[in-house]
Order: structure tokens, then C-alpha cells, then sequence
């Protein structure tokens, strides 16, 4: 809210319905990614692969289009894409009892490795205009993505407060090993949540690749970063155990409101990497003053 005041002082651009609703179709994309990262650091894990996962997918689905390939086909590949990296890093995690860092550290170069040759390091272009409408349409006056990332907060938001295994993914970040006592099958819920990670980074990468109407074997470069702080500033604790959707939804808004303001002041792109690094770990720190820390 006080970030928000003060860009309104200083641009007359920023509170605009077009730049407000320009606000929210960015945001989107790191948002969906956001969700999937807020389940996993619940478990007391992190995904660093989503970067990657996100230009895989989008790849997958580009280069599916430009050969002909329907357009429903096609997303759903992409999604496959993205569970199925998901799934291997689950695998790693909860089978092979590699650390979280490590496990996705290794998927991240993968995938980014995969993209490149799969795109032979060049963006897939001559997509079908209709796939166009996925990252570049509208409904009733909504962009698509707002309205996409809308239903999956709210299906996150139900999964996690009303169902068994949003209770179980809690259960596990606040102990993992009491979690298994208890009876809870750790690994299969781990399976799942890294897998949903891949599948949401993955249906990113497809809304991305519409709305530019392009696949960059490039694209996602540093996504994990921005989903890591928002899902932190939303007040998720990277211990795990302790966190909300609603609160990773603020976060991401938070990030995309900074990122808009700055472009709207014309600051330099180097300046407002500082700026964001400042205002998480200002962010970081009231939270953590706030509960006692």
C-alpha cells in the first residue's frame, strides 16, 4: 500500500486502469511459478529449476505449433514437459535423499541444457494466431493470465486449507519425521508437490511464449529468484511449515508494482535490481521484528 502511494506522487502513469491492468498481466506469470514455489518451501524445500522448467515447456509447446500440431496438443505437452521435470526432481528429493539446493541446481542446467537443444539455441517463432489469445486475450476486459492466475490461487488457497493434503504438506514442513511417524507418506506427498511445481513453471513458460508470441530457449532466466522473494515477502517461512497463497499473491504484486514504478520513473535496470534487493530484505526483516525475531 505505501509502495503504491508513493509511485502514485511520483507518476502521474502509474494509477491508470491500463497500467494497472498492465501491472497484472506481468505479474501473472511470476505468480502461477509462485504458487508451485510457496508448496514446496512448505515442505521445507526449494525449486530452483522453475527458470528452466518455464523455458522448456514453452519450447515444447512453440515448436509443437510452428510443425502444425493443434493447439490443445500442443499445451498439453508442454504441461507434460513440466511434470515430468517436476517429478524427476521430486524423485531426487524425496527417493534419492539428495538435498533440495543440490537436486534442482542440477534440473535447472539440465533443462536449460534440453531448451538449448531442442531450439537449437535460436526462439521458435510461426506460432497459429489463435494460441495468441492464452497470454494476449481478454475476458470480459480481463487479460487471460490475471484471470488464469486468479483460479489457481483459489484452487491453491482450497487445496492447502480444506483437504488432506494441503494439512499433510504443513505436517511436513513443521517436521518432517514426526510427519512420517504419524503415518503420512512423506515421499509420495513430496512426489507431488515437486511435480505440481513443474506443471505450474511449465503452463508459465506456454502463457509466456503466447503472450510474445515466441519461445526464447533464454526465457525464465532468473524467475526462480523472483518466485523465491515472492513467496518470502508473502511471509512463507523458507524453514518451512508456516506460510499462505494470499500471502505469496502479495508478495508477487508487491515485486511487479516495484518493477512497474521503476520503469514508469525511468530508472536504470541496474539501480532497480539494488531496489528490489532492498526492499525484500527490508521486507524481510519488519516481518521477522514483527513476529519476535
Amino acid at each position: 500500500m505505501i509502495l503504491s502511494i508513493v509511485l502514485t506522487l511520483l507518476s502521474d502513469r502509474f494509477l491508470t486502469v491500463d497500467n494497472l491492468l498492465n501491472v497484472a498481466r506481468q505479474v501473472s506469470i511470476n505468480a502461477i511459478i509462485s504458487v508451485g514455489m510457496t508448496l514446496i518451501i512448505l515442505t521445507g524445500g526449494i525449486d530452483l529449476s522453475v527458470g528452466s522448467i518455464l523455458a522448456f515447456s514453452g519450447s515444447i509447446t512453440a515448436g509443437l505449433l510452428a510443425g502444425g500440431q493443434a493447439i490443445l496438443p500442443a499445451i498439453l505437452a508442454g504441461v507434460a514437459a513440466g511434470a515430468i521435470l517436476g517429478l524427476i526432481n521430486g524423485l531426487l528429493v524425496a527417493r534419492a535423499g539428495i538435498p533440495p539446493f543440490i537436486a534442482t541446481l542440477g534440473t535447472m542446467t539440465a533443462a536449460r541444457g534440453f531448451t538449448l537443444v531442442y531450439t537449437d539455441g535460436r526462439p521458435i517463432t510461426g506460432m497459429e494466431e489463435a494460441f495468441r489469445f492464452l497470454g494476449g486475450g481478454y475476458l470480459a476486459s480481463i487479460p487471460v493470465p490475471v484471470v488464469i492466475m486468479a483460479a489457481i490461487f483459489l484452487a491453491a488457497y482450497i487445496m492447502l486449507t480444506q483437504t488432506r493434503f494441503g494439512r499433510y504438506i504443513y505436517a511436513i514442513g513443521g517436521n518432517e519425521e514426526a510427519a512420517r511417524l504419524s503415518g503420512i507418506n512423506t515421499k509420495k506427498i513430496l512426489l507431488a508437490v515437486y511435480t505440481l511445481g513443474g506443471v505450474l513453471a511449465g503452463f508459465s513458460g506456454i502463457i509466456m511464449a503466447s503472450r510474445l508470441n515466441s519461445a526464447q530457449p533464454t526465457a525464465g532466466t532468473g524467475f526462480e529468484l523472483d518466485a523465491i522473494a515472492a513467496v518470502v515477502l508473502g511471509g512463507t517461512s523458507t524453514a518451512g511449515g508456516v506460510g499462505t497463497v494470499g500471502g505469496t499473491l502479495i508478495g508477487a504484486m508487491i515485486i511487479g508494482v516495484l518493477d512497474n514504478g521503476l520503469n514508469l520513473l525511468n530508472v536504470s535496470s541496474f539501480y532497480q535490481q539494488v531496489a528490489k534487493g532492498a526492499v525484500i530484505l527490508l521486507a524481510v526483516y519488519v516481518d521477522k521484528k514483527r513476529k519476535g525475531g
